[in-house]
């Protein structure tokens, strides 16, 4: 007797351990009870807007079978009186790498010029898998799953019950599995085996040396994309077999998840997707709120993680000022991202991934509702919308009927920092959070006994203290003799023991030791009990009064302590503003005025502009309306914007130096609008330039020709209208000559020509192939092969016919007159030769092909195919008739090129006018431009620069830079916005240096490394933590 009952008593305090499944052999006894329970008196929050007081959950294996008020509670099951506690649907995090057993990782090398020397150029995999190895749709994440208790644990314990787990690695990643959080098998925790697709543009744990650049990682994304389609258009009819196209077609109705870095990547795949005809979820990291309206644009749904930065360590004056007022920003300003997106109507998840520490995730979340996101949208984020995004909102992430029963029970609103997770069901199993009781037992029992408990009649259990550490006593006793009680109480959740033992005055040894146990069960404790181990009876005790069962109350944070911050700068760096720039109508009176025109030079002369054009130039302009701001212009000068023809500013990589030929990247992709120095620049009157590929490959990318709106995005940034270019690059670079050997073809100037032959001949095929294609009827079409999409060939088609121009890196004559002799071989132009420091010697050929020249003023004998350079080059190029500008290949010169372009009137003469032009007009003309911008025009853009001085001068200096009508540059705000910042940073440094945190967990100050990119320039994006 007494065994079955300490088996069933053991039954009762653990009815979880069951791990069984069918058809798998059970060593041992096979448990086949039925997981059928009660939850009542609960506050439940069915879903993220909907709350149930005093309400009744029922759950019956894993499956919740009736939530409400009048709820019938079936006959034999366990029923928990919550007492007021808090149920809410168990969280979901769609970001995660849970359980992925890590395959070997590729040994990479870490020496730069190993893998430039001799880079690997295809995959190593084994099988008729991707050219690429960071392409891997064929991963499946549930093919390597392996349970992790303790991470589980962990998850479990911040009220996660669901987690899609992937493997990170690669742009293609394969796919997500949706598993419990239970502790069970890898049988029952797999919810779904494939429910997501996930991407990224890093090409993760590969040695291949393609992509190295983040444009590099977005046109192989994009390609394999285009691949697949053309697999699954010519089934049966191609002789190839490629599981990874094949898996790319079969998982494309998932809901596809894309990494990205910052918010501008976010913009990026904004972009991307559009072009694919696709829709992305998109895991960003948590700065969304710095470029929120364009996001909002975007209509993305996004997972955001919640890793708020901790402080740094400002304790050192000196050290304080390696850290940016980004950093600082973001350090304030980043708990109040799920904020911005709501008042946004941002759709978003939110995702544990990035957190260091999983126990910081309620604060946390905790901060994120004190910085102003509801708790209604949050519980969204963590419940709803995940199982929205992958599908699955008819089976999770609310509280309802058929649902899978994932919740939690907590001690009080989930908001509050005094609350705690007391237990996690995950499919319908009990996970024990805190040690601590889910009810207060405290309060007084009468307790009746039947059998051979002869002497107890109407006993009192008084149950007090710390729910937790309950303390009892044993009262009114209504015995046969006078009896002196003490007693211990163990309270374990809904199970109880108690030990009490009765001396009689009377007899110094004479006592009685009972022992019940039991659990508590519809309001009452039902057990079983011994008299000095002997003898059995059964027992129960009963409440009195209900009036002390205790409540919970939901606690709200004071509206009160909300906490102050910064405003949002646009751009998110040093010279932001809190608000973007506006067009203004402007008259600017009595300068010198620039026209490079037919008028020449206007002494005393006025310009009115409006709606960002120049709508009026003259002698003295009178009707210019009441609306109109006046800028005194006596003894300045006005002037064009400069236009830089080549620069690398504003862009997060370079060179997709991996191949010969990648006409495939495009830069327009990579268009960094946060760098600091195009504020610099228009500090120096640049107003536009041209963002090149490097010169790393014969073949490189594709241009962005911007203009500077300082504080605009990417997009805003890129001049739409503008025609396409394309860098092409001759020389030195391009055969690489610094490498002591290397296996990429070419190695010689000759072999450099075949490259441009080779792409251009295939380009033709290319096109021949689709014409052939598009000229079928649509019957025909049935049983023809359709061409494979090549964007690489795209590019170059586009070049052969002339809706694409080449801008060429060049030095040696004799390479110039090589592609001159290629392109007019295949009947088109080069646009562009750009630096072109022996273009004197080819002049007249360059004028006769038609091609232009961008030339660095002065700059010789820094390398020794430069060694005939000289600094009469660009006024003989253009005295010989070559549309030719001077540009700067660097951040710094590009400040100063209104002096670079002065140069040229001491070597070669030229006239302070046609200097002028040389960074004005000319550019603007190579960049086919110049019917918008480069000179003083009424209808062209209002792009000007006010100077102090004369503009060719080194003494002189802007004082006022306007792009498209709005100022963007003005040396007097500019030295008022000196000392806001300064007032910012001491204010955030302060508030950093009282922040209450433990001192050491702070952050040390660390100077931010700044890339000058320049034609030359390699190095793998993935280093880069800005990308």
């Amino acid at each position: 007797m007494l065994k079955k009952y300490f088996i069933l008593l053991l039954l009762l305090i653990f009815p979880f351990l069951s791990y069984s499944q069918e058809g798998f052999p059970v060593n041992g006894v096979n448990d086949v009870r039925e997981n059928h329970y009660a939850f009542i008196n609960a506050n439940i929050l069915i879903d993220y807007k909907t709350k149930l007081e005093n309400g009744i959950l029922v759950i019956k294996n894993g499956v919740i079978t009736s939530v409400g008020k009048d709820v019938s509670i079936p006959e034999g099951i366990r029923v928990f009186d919550l007492q007021g506690n808090y149920i809410y649907p168990s969280f979901i995090d769609l970001y995660t790498d849970y359980g992925i057993i890590e395959n070997e990782s590729t040994n990479i090398s870490s020496n730069w010029m190993s893998s430039y020397n001799n880079p690997q150029m295809l995959s190593n995999k084994s099988g008729p898998f991707a050219w690429n190895e960071s392409i891997k749709p064929e991963y499946n994440s549930v093919d390597y799953l392996k349970i992790d208790n303790k991470k589980s644990n962990q998850l479990r314990n911040e009220g996660f019950g669901l987690v899609v787990s992937h493997n990170m690695d690669g742009i293609m990643r394969g796919t997500g599995s949706l598993v419990s959080l239970a502790e069970d098998v890898e049988q029952k925790i797999v919810i779904k085996d494939r429910v997501s697709n996930h991407f990224s543009f890093m090409k993760g744990s590969t040695g291949q040396r393609y992509p190295s650049s983040l444009m590099g990682a977005v046109a192989l994304l994009k390609q394999s994309f285009f691949d697949a389609n053309w697999y699954s258009s010519n089934t049966g009819k191609i002789n190839e077999t490629n599981l990874s196209l094949s898996a790319i077609n079969e998982n494309n109705n998932l809901p596809k998840i894309i990494e990205v870095r910052d918010k501008l990547k976010v913009l990026l795949a904004q972009k991307i997707e559009k072009e694919i005809g696709i829709k992305f979820i998109i895991k960003g990291q948590g700065d969304e709120y710095q470029r929120i309206k364009e996001i909002k644009k975007g209509n993305s749904s996004l997972i955001v993680p919640i890793n708020y930065p901790k402080p740094y360590n400002v304790d050192d004056p000196f050290k304080n000022k390696d850290i940016l007022l980004s950093q600082l920003k973001h350090w304030e300003l980043a708990p109040s991202n799920p904020s911005f997106l709501e008042n946004n109507n941002v759709d978003f998840s939110i995702t544990t991934n990035g957190l260091r520490d999983l126990s910081e995730f309620r604060n946390n979340l905790i901060k994120s509702h004190e910085r102003g996101a509801s708790k209604a949208i949050l519980l969204k984020a963590l419940t709803y919308n995940p199982s929205k995004f992958i599908n699955m909102e008819s089976k999770l992430g609310t509280l309802n009927e058929s649902f899978i029963a994932n919740f939690f029970i907590a001690d009080g609103d989930i908001f509050s920092e005094e609350t705690k997770i007391l237990s996690n069901w995950v499919q319908g199993k009990w996970h024990r959070v805190n040690d601590s009781n889910i009810i207060d037992f405290s309060g007084d029992y009468l307790l009746s006994f039947n059998g051979n408990s002869k002497n107890l009649n109407d006993v009192i259990l008084t149950v007090y203290g710390d729910k937790d550490k309950p303390q009892a006593k044993i009262g009114n006793l209504q015995l046969t003799d006078s009896l002196e009680s003490s007693n211990k109480i163990f309270i374990d959740d809904e199970n109880i023991s108690l030990t009490f033992n009765l001396k009689k005055k009377s007899g110094k040894n004479s006592s009685e030791e009972y022992k019940l146990s039991g659990f508590f069960s519809n309001g009452r404790f039902i057990g079983k009990g011994t008299l000095n181990n002997l003898e059995w009876f059964e027992w129960t005790g009963i409440k009195k009064s209900s009036n002390n069962i205790k409540i919970v109350k939901d606690l709200k944070v004071s509206k009160s302590n909300k906490e102050d911050v910064g405003d949002v700068i646009y751009p998110f760096v040093e010279y932001g503003s809190k608000s973007l720039k506006s067009q203004e109508r402007i008259l600017i009176k009595g300068a010198k005025i620039w026209t490079l025109e037919g008028e020449g030079i206007i002494e005393n002369g006025d310009v009115l502009i409006d709606n960002g054009k120049i709508i009026d130039v003259g002698d003295e302009i009178s009707a210019y309306g009441n609306d109109t701001k006046i800028v005194d212009g006596t003894g300045m000068h006005l002037t064009p914007g400069i236009i830089d023809e080549h620069s690398h500013i504003a862009l997060s990589g370079v060179n997709e130096g991996s191949q010969s030929n990648t006409a495939e990247v495009r830069m327009k992709d990579v268009v960094n609008s946060e760098d600091v120095n195009i504020y610099r620049q228009l500090a120096g009157g640049v107003t536009a330039s041209q963002l090149l590929h490097g010169s790393a490959n014969a073949i490189g990318g594709q241009s962005a020709i911007v203009k500077f709106r300082w504080g605009s995005s990417p997009e805003e940034m890129i001049i739409s209208e503008a025609d396409d270019y394309i860098k092409f690059a001759l020389g030195e670079n391009v055969k690489r000559s610094r490498a002591t050997s290397s296996t990429r073809f070419p190695d010689t100037r000759m072999g450099v020509e075949q490259v441009f032959v080779d792409a251009f001949n295939k380009a033709k095929i290319y096109e021949s192939k689709w014409k052939n294609y598009n000229s079928l009827s649509k019957k025909e079409k049935i049983n023809a092969l359709k061409p494979r999409k090549d964007i690489e060939l795209d590019a170059l088609t586009s070049v052969l016919n002339g809706q694409m121009h080449i801008t060429c890196h060049s030095y040696v004559q004799s390479e110039i007159n090589m592609l001159m002799k290629v392109a007019e071989k295949y009947d088109f132009k080069v646009n562009t030769f750009t630096h072109i420091l022996e273009g004197y010697k080819v002049a007249d050929i360059m004028a006769n092909h038609g091609a232009g020249g961008a030339s660095f003023a002065d700059w010789w004998a820094f390398k020794n195919e430069v060694k005939e350079a000289i600094p009469y080059n660009a006024a003989l190029m253009s005295q010989a008739g070559v549309i030719t500008a001077i540009n700067s290949d660097n951040r710094e010169m590009a400040r100063r090129l209104n002096q670079e372009a002065g140069k040229t009137i001491k070597y070669g003469n030229l006239s302070e006018i046609e200097a002028m032009k040389l960074v004005t007009i000319n550019p603007a003309k190579l960049l086919n431009l110049d019917h918008r911008m480069g000179s003083i025009k009424v209808g062209k853009d209002a792009d000007l620069v006010l100077w102090n001085g004369h503009p060719l001068s080194i003494y002189s200096k802007p004082l006022k830079t306007i792009v498209d009508g709005k100022v963007y540059y003005d040396l007097e705000e500019d030295k008022k916005l000196r000392i806001e910042i300064n007032k910012e940073r001491a204010r955030i440094i302060s508030k950093m240096k009282n922040s209450d945190i433990i001192s050491g967990s702070r952050r040390k100050p660390v100077k931010t490394a700044h890339f000058e990119l320049t034609c030359e320039d390699e190095y793998d994006y993935q280093s880069n933590s800005e990308n």
